[in-house]
Parts: structure tokens; sequence; C-alpha cells
């Protein structure tokens, strides 16, 4: 059985049959890596990876392990040009010189990007962060003045599918997790917030490490 196939076997949600596919010839990882992210790179340099198009959608399927037992990514293609409309971190755009983000997961490891439906998309980082916060109670004060940081300031680097965002502020990259349903261990609510907010990764502060910490997870998971 192909990547595809394993990858369709266990997300069966993601393709139908109405669909054109067209599954082209998996081959060596093409692109490199980054320095600043050294596992990420090495993962990457191990990769299969299949072209893709579903219905005129153009998509890389990156995949791992033995022939009977893969893992991988279903991911979007780098950007043919620069994002010009989004404000991210460096360590973001260094990301989709490599790929477009992560859409669908296949026999994952624990991570954090569990259950997720974007991983450094361009489609999630132009979701504005501000008007998603401002729909939660704060502190008791109702909508914004309880808020304890510049929601502007940050843009979602993941999107889980029960709604949770993983933000990264666009200059420094620091990294929040905004939860309002979640049963994460090893995350601290960040001060002045109540629960099921906004909380701090343990051992994660910034993008990089985020990016890293998953990347060394599905290396060695």
């Amino acid at each position: 059985m192909g990547d595809w196939e394993q990858f369709i076997e266990q997300t069966p949600w993601f393709a139908h049959s109405t669909d054109d596919i067209v599954v082209g010839e998996a081959g060596p990882w093409p692109r490199g890596g980054v320095e600043s992210l050294p596992w990420l790179s090495a993962l990457l340099d191990d990769a299969a990876l299949t072209p893709v198009t579903v219905s005129g959608a153009r998509y890389e399927l990156l995949a791992w392990g033995p022939s009977h037992r893969r893992r991988g990514w279903l991911c979007e293609e780098p950007p043919s040009t620069p994002v010009s409309d989004t404000a991210v971190h460096p360590d973001h755009r260094r990301f989709w010189t490599l790929c477009g983000g992560i859409l669908e997961r296949f026999a994952e490891p624990d991570s954090w990007w569990l259950n997720h439906d974007d991983v450094l998309t361009a489609r999630a980082a132009r979701l504005p962060v501000a008007e998603t916060l401002r729909h939660y109670e704060w502190n008791g004060e109702g909508t914004g003045p309880g808020i304890p940081i510049d929601p502007d300031r940050y843009y979602p680097a993941g999107i889980e599918a029960n709604g949770n965002l993983t933000l990264a502020e666009r200059d420094t990259g620091r990294i929040l997790l905004f939860a309002p349903d979640h049963s994460f261990t090893g995350v601290t609510p960040l001060a002045g917030c109540p629960p099921y907010t906004l909380y701090t990764l343990d051992g994660v502060p910034d993008l990089a490490a985020w990016i890293e910490a998953n990347a060394r997870a599905w290396r060695e998971g």
C-alpha cells in the first residue's frame, strides 16, 4: 500500500468519491533545510514526497517510516510568491521556503500539533485574533478590557479542530495557547488570565521552539 492509500485509509474524510485525484510518483525530499530549524530540517530530509492533486488543488504528501507503518503530513505547496498580505515571524517565513503548511496528519505521535486543522498555513495566519479573543469573558470584565496582551500583535500559527489557537507574536515569535476547550498538560495560565483562556507552553517559549519540539516528536515518535 502506497503513502496516499495509507493516508486516505486513516483520514477518510479528506477526499470524496466525486473528487478527481491525481497521485504523482514519490521521490526524496528536494528542498534542503533551514539552519535555524535543525530538527525540522532533519525530519524533512528523511521524508518521501508525493505530489497529489485533488479536484485541481495541489498538495504534497510527506511520509516517513517502514512501508507497513507509514506516518506523515498532507501539506500545501510552498508559496510560489512571497505572502505579502500577512505579517508573520521570520521563522515562519523560513518554514514557508520549505513547506506551505500542514493540513492533515496520519499515524501521528503525541505532539502540540495533535488534532490540528491548520499548522503554519497562510490561511491560519490571516485569522483575526482580536475578534476571536473578544468573544470570551476576561476576568469578569466582559469583552476586551481584561485581555492582557495586544491581540493585534499575534497571529494563529496553529488551529486545533476544536477551535483552540496557538498564537505567535509577529515580532518576537513568543508562543501562547488560547484554549477555551482543552485538557492539555504542560501548560501554565498566563498571568492575569482566567482558566481556559491564555496559556504558555512549558519549555516552548517561541515559534522556533514550537516547530522544533513538534519536529522532534515526529522524528523520534
